[in-house]
C-alpha cells in the first residue's frame, strides 16, 4: 500500500476528513471530528532515527483485537505516541497484505464512528445517500 491509496481509501468513507498538524509531518484521518488513523507523510524522526515518508500508520483498534494482531504480525506494534491499549502502529514494510490494512482502516473508522453522538452519526449516514 502507498500513501495515496491510504488517503483516498480513508477519504472515500462518509464523514472522513484529513488534516496535517505538527508541521505537516503526518496526515490525520478523522470521522465526525474524531481521530481514527494517521500516517507520516514526510521523513521524520521516530525513536531517534529518521524514517522515510509512509513508514508507518497508527490506527485505532479494539484492545483485544489489537493484542491479537500484535501477536500474529511482527509489523503491528503498540501505537507509537498513542494510547497503546487502543492504538496500533502498522509498519509499512511490505509484510502486511493490503486487504488486511484496508480491513483495519475499516475497523478503526467504524470503532470511532460507533462512539459518535447519534445526531452526528445520522448526519454522516445521510451524506452517503
Amino acid at each position: 500500500m502507498d500513501l495515496e491509496t491510504f488517503r483516498q481509501y480513508c477519504l472515500s468513507k462518509p464523514g472522513v476528513e484529513e488534516s496535517y498538524p505538527f508541521k505537516g509531518e503526518a496526515v490525520w484521518m478523522k470521522v465526525g471530528g474524531k481521530l481514527f488513523g494517521m500516517a507520516n507523510v514526510t521523513e521524520m524522526r521516530m525513536d531517534g532515527e529518521f524514517v522515510p515518508p509512509f513508514h508507518f500508520m497508527n490506527l485505532k483498534c479494539d484492545p483485544e483485537k489489537a493484542a491479537a494482531l500484535r501477536e500474529q504480525f511482527p509489523a503491528i506494534q503498540p501505537g507509537w505516541h498513542q494510547d497503546k491499549k487502543h492504538w496500533n502502529t502498522l509498519f509499512m514494510d511490505g509484510s502486511l497484505a493490503d486487504a488486511l490494512i484496508l480491513e483495519l482502516i475499516d475497523h478503526a473508522c467504524g470503532l470511532v464512528f460507533s462512539n459518535l453522538p447519534e445526531k452526528l452519526k445520522n448526519a454522516i449516514s445521510n451524506e452517503k445517500l
